[in-house]
């Protein structure tokens, strides 16, 4: 039995998440497009990553209270942590489609899952999208944009090779060529029974 990846093609997740980053404040509103299956946590990462990448610049503000800087490092730690909740749901849910299919004897272990390569193209479509807003810049020097230009270049081909990297583990996947496990974060700063600085606190009285 094989299993079919067709709608989370590299191609068609990448045209996703550049249309969303593109759409100014769309991860704020927090509509959802894709209410279940593997999509709705493909968005979901990607709402997280972008909601991430807007409070990862604030906090690098020197004009602003240190309170407010305070404020971005507790968002981001939130949203690194449903970010990451999100890359395990992805897992979860491509398994679920691989649930008939057995490896082969020789079947290739990915230690990279098919979600965090998800995580990484969303990454990635963020960065193109600001990395390309500074080579249309008309207040920085020529020598600013150029840079930024080459950069621009090695992005676009780091997303291309990741993306054939997803869809070769995909389609080797589904004819059970590879196989890849759910690997949980285990994010223990963010555990109150597993951080010491948490459950070492005295009660509040």
């Amino acid at each position: 039995m094989s299993a079919s990846f067709d709608d989370v093609r590299a191609a068609h997740v990448c045209a996703f998440h550049d249309a969303c980053v593109a759409d100014s404040g769309w991860a704020a509103r927090g509509a959802v497009a894709h209410p279940d299956g593997a999509w709705q946590w493909i968005e979901a990462n990607h709402r997280f990553n972008t909601l991430l990448w807007d409070e990862e610049d604030q906090a690098r503000r020197r004009d602003v209270p240190d309170s407010a800087i305070a404020a971005n490092k507790r968002a981001i730690d939130g949203y690194n942590q449903k970010r990451n909740d999100a890359i395990e749901r992805i897992d979860e849910a491509l398994l679920v489609r691989l649930a008939g299919v057995v490896p082969r004897p020789d079947a290739w272990h990915s230690s990279e899952t098919a979600g965090s390569m998800l995580d990484r193209l969303s990454i990635l479509s963020l960065k193109i999208f600001h990395m390309r807003e500074q080579t249309e810049r008309t207040d920085a020097t020529p020598a600013h944009v150029a840079a930024c230009a080459e950069k621009l270049e090695r992005l676009a081909l780091q997303r291309a090779d990741l993306g054939r990297c997803l869809d070769t583990l995909l389609a080797r996947a589904a004819g059970g060529a590879a196989f890849w496990r759910v690997y949980r974060q285990f994010k223990m700063y963010n555990d109150p029974t597993l951080n010491p600085w948490l459950y070492r606190q005295p009660p509040p009285s």
